[in-house]
């Protein structure tokens, strides 16, 4: 899906690439991958999560960040800000960690993170989150949170691809046989 690169400024043309890579991805964890390596440029921010929505847990699958944070952790969708935001079918961002009930402080208290925008990615139903972390308490724009909410439905459709594309092969072998 071709993006108008002048109305996202200098990041248009990185989202564009990020979404050629998301298409090109045959797999969740190619996505998840692609997600890594790029949102971080996109959005502007100091650090990314991916985080998958596994049941009633959110799994930190990947992350780029200036320190390490949750990758390989699990955490309760009602206990941290991604599965908020999986939980409300919600983009939700925070300029001050330490003024929202929502963030689990005590998780935060061992980072540099100080503000934070978290999109769900999927719908009706998301099952998966993209983080953007900044280690200065922030204002976070509209253009910022369009390109994170850009990113997260580049993915949706490229995990929704993926799974279609394997019911329909699946269906097709299946007629075949």
């Amino acid at each position: 899906m071709p993006l108008a690169g002048d109305a996202d400024g200098p990041y248009g043309s990185l989202l564009d690439r990020a979404g050629a890579r998301l298409d090109a991805a045959g797999s969740r964890d190619a996505v998840v991958a692609a997600l890594r390596g790029t949102a971080r440029g996109i959005i502007g921010s100091d650090g990314i999560a991916v985080v998958l929505r596994q049941g009633d847990t959110c799994f930190y699958a990947a992350e780029d960040a200036i320190e390490p944070l949750w990758t390989g952790r699990r955490f309760p969708l009602t206990a941290c800000i991604s599965g908020w935001a999986m939980l409300h079918r919600r983009t939700v961002t925070i300029a001050d960690i330490e003024g929202d009930p929502r963030v689990p402080i005590d998780a935060y208290r061992r980072t540099s993170i100080r503000s934070l925008a978290m999109a769900p990615i999927g719908a009706p139903e998301p099952v998966a989150a993209l983080g953007a972390y900044w280690c200065a308490a922030v204002d976070i724009d509209a253009a910022t949170v369009g390109r994170l909410e850009r990113l997260a439905a580049l993915a949706a459709a490229a995990l929704a691809r993926l799974s279609f594309g394997g019911i329909e092969l699946g269906a097709r072998v299946a007629a075949a046989g």
